[in-house]
């Protein structure tokens, strides 16, 4: 049962016993030191499982789970020398298929490893997204070809106002607020581009002709952020 697992890191000496122990076992490998290089790594690849301590620099484990969790159902194991309960409950209650905590045996990642595959290759066959979406109202998203039409005509955006629909219309009726948002599109997980938001939302549904009063797609949550209402045709 060969895999393609993204292994998020930041000790060295564990991360390299995991690394030759997943090859050893005929696995492909791919480890990432940081949050942040391990959410890059996720969106630019294409894994099976994913490991990912908690604490970690540029992003912790819980952000970056969040964000994996946002696009995909792909097994979620965290590895942690953090025991308490309340990381456990936390981990899990953001999508994590399981929990390790350190120190453990290699036997034992590896049984927890082969069970969450088994189960992700039996029941998922990790089928992709559909390639076109359609709403009513026109609006047609093709993820083929990365691009939009309103009513048949072709949308000029930007390459985040694409990330930014495709986050809100893949999570239809969930409010992201301007920080997630900011977080997931921009890779940045601080506080400094909710501004940056805004003008992107506000561009967006420009093009959309979309009005902020009675929106077709677009709609904000005063006081908590933006969901997507598109109803699909």
């Amino acid at each position: 049962m060969e895999a393609n697992i993204l292994l998020v890191e930041d000790d060295t000496e564990i991360a390299r016993i995991i690394r030759d122990t997943l090859l050893t076992a005929g696995h492909k490998v791919t480890w990432a030191t940081t949050g942040l290089e391990g959410l890059n790594d996720f969106q630019s690849g294409s894994y099976d499982l994913v490991l990912v301590d908690l604490m970690l620099p540029e992003m912790d484990g819980f952000t970056l789970c969040r964000n994996i969790r946002w696009r995909s159902e792909i097994p979620i194991i965290i590895i942690s020398a953090r025991k308490d309960d309340v990381d456990k409950i936390e981990g899990l209650g953001l999508g994590a298929d399981d929990y390790v905590a350190k120190p453990f045996s290699l036997a034992e990642l590896q049984a927890r490893i082969d069970s969450n595959l088994r189960r992700w290759f039996r029941y998922n066959h990790v089928e992709e997204t559909h390639n076109e979406l359609v709403y009513d109202q026109g609006l047609t998203i093709n993820y083929s070809l990365q691009s939009v039409f309103l009513f048949g005509e072709e949308l000029s955006l930007t390459n985040k106002e694409f990330e930014l629909l495709c986050l809100l219309a893949e999570n239809g009726q969930r409010t992201f607020s301007k920080h997630e948002i900011y977080e997931h599109v921009w890779h940045q997980a601080d506080m400094e581009g909710l501004h940056t938001v805004t003008v992107h939302i506000k561009s967006l549904r420009e093009k959309l002709k979309d009005p902020v009063k009675s929106p077709h797609f677009i709609q904000t949550i005063w006081g908590k952020g933006y969901r997507f209402i598109g109803v699909p045709s």
